[in-house]
């Protein structure tokens, strides 16, 4: 990836970004109602809890929607458990958010990061 960082005597400089930080995985996932409440039944408030709460149910309870793709970050209770910082770091649209808080949308997640250390979430929707 290329950022233009700024103008110097009327040219562009370009720098790279940190090869650091890269797409470690990606997945589809179908958010249905289920994935709208928790596993004691109470109703989920943000778009990360739907979003770890999709992947509990594809991984720890074998619930899975008929889009729902494997991934191998999530399969990880620890890495579900630190979605929302991910997704803090990376980005959602507000419509993103709202699609999935309706329980019917398609994402594109993408988990950005170093190695197997995931530090991003960069979420689309797809309706």
């Amino acid at each position: 990836m290329l950022a233009t960082v700024g103008a110097v005597r009327g040219q562009s400089t370009i720098q790279s970004l940190s090869m650091q930080d890269r797409l470690i995985e990606s997945y589809i996932a179908e958010i249905s109602l289920r994935d709208l409440y928790n596993s004691s039944g109470v109703p989920l408030s943000r778009p990360w809890q739907v979003l770890r709460q999709d992947r509990a149910n594809f991984h720890r309870f074998g619930w899975r929607d008929p889009l729902d793709q494997w991934d191998s970050f999530f399969e990880i209770e620890e890495n579900r458990a630190i979605m929302e910082n991910m997704l803090s770091r990376g980005s959602i649209s507000p419509q993103a958010a709202r699609d999935i808080m309706s329980g019917d949308a398609i994402v594109l997640v993408e988990i950005h990061g170093t190695g197997a250390t995931g530090r991003e979430l960069h979420i689309t929707v797809a309706r």
